[in-house]
């Protein structure tokens, strides 16, 4: 198949991908006892610097009012922390502790081996091309998506 002649549009091609991809990560975040807005939230803060709860929901595609029960969560697991900004007691500052990145670490490693099982079907130069044109595609959705 050649790029001018899909059959079908492309979320109906990803949906496949996306279920097989959501069925090897269910399982290890269970493992860990995290709900994927948890993984999601240890992402974000493991790769930026510390947040405000609205930039981190921003940042995650998550609705403020709801994210704060993941927070919570997490908080009670040790795995964040959130404390208030000297500069501004009503915000809240967000950062992973050491017990939350070494669980983040150790849930990305474990989600990664069965994402290798599921790019293991295509050649070498394929994957890395598909790696490639899929974080070029989604830096652009996330740079529409933020404005």
């Amino acid at each position: 198949m050649t790029f001018n002649d899909r059959s079908r549009d492309l979320a109906a091609m990803l949906h496949p991908l996306l279920d097989s991809l959501i069925e090897v990560e269910l399982p290890v975040l269970a493992e860990h006892g995290l709900s994927m807005w948890g993984y999601a939230v240890l992402g974000a803060l493991a790769d930026g610097p510390v947040r405000t709860q609205a930039a981190l929901s921003e940042a995650i595609g998550a609705d403020k009012t709801r994210i704060i029960t993941t927070l919570d969560k997490l908080q009670a697991a040790g795995l964040i922390s959130r404390l208030p900004d000297p500069a501004d007691r009503r915000v809240r500052l967000l950062s992973i502790t050491e017990e939350g990145r070494a669980v983040q670490c150790s849930v990305r490693a474990a989600i990664r081996v069965g994402e290798d099982r599921i790019l293991a079907t295509l050649p070498p130069a394929d994957r890395r091309g598909f790696l490639k044109a899929l974080n070029a595609l989604t830096e652009t959705a996330n740079a529409q998506r933020r404005g």
